[in-house]
């Protein structure tokens, strides 16, 4: 992923796109600044899992900017926090829909041989395996506990 970051970053910078120059650096950043957090307490740099999370974490704070911005009027602000995550989103895996996460929940208990809400966790643990970065785990979990209550 930082590789497919830092090509898309030398892109923009070409095509002279300031919103993506400015968002890529900050994904950079946020990145670089991980690494060094875990080599001060003695752990690997961060992994490809880690940089999903750091997205993910970024895409909610500019979602949540953008309503802000919304409700005190300030639209133009609004605007760019929502273009900078749309930025952010091209590096995350594509989400799955409601019925596919249906679906692979469906499977997933089913090639767990689940009988109760006592293997949600066994179930939750493969979808993670599975899917990762790809849908709402909090939602399927859901979906897996109705599954099992049937």
């Amino acid at each position: 992923m930082r590789e497919a970051i830092q090509a898309a970053l030398k892109d923009a910078q070409k095509s002279q796109d300031s919103t993506r120059v400015s968002t890529l650096r900050l994904i950079s950043a946020a990145i670089k600044d991980r690494d060094l957090a875990n080599r001060n307490a003695g752990r690997d740099p961060v992994t490809d899992g880690d940089i999903r999370e750091i997205l993910k974490t970024m895409i909610n704070q500019r979602r949540a900017s953008a309503e802000d911005y919304e409700q005190s009027g300030r639209l133009e602000l609004a605007e760019q926090e929502r273009r900078e995550s749309s930025v952010i989103c091209e590096f995350l895996p594509k989400q799955m829909c409601k019925e596919e996460v249906e679906e692979a929940c469906e499977k997933v208990v089913r090639d767990t041989g689940a009988e109760g809400l006592r293997d949600v966790g066994k179930c939750m643990s493969t979808l993670k395996q599975r899917f990762p970065g790809q849908m709402d785990f909090t939602k399927a979990s859901g979906v897996v506990k109705d599954i099992l209550r049937q």
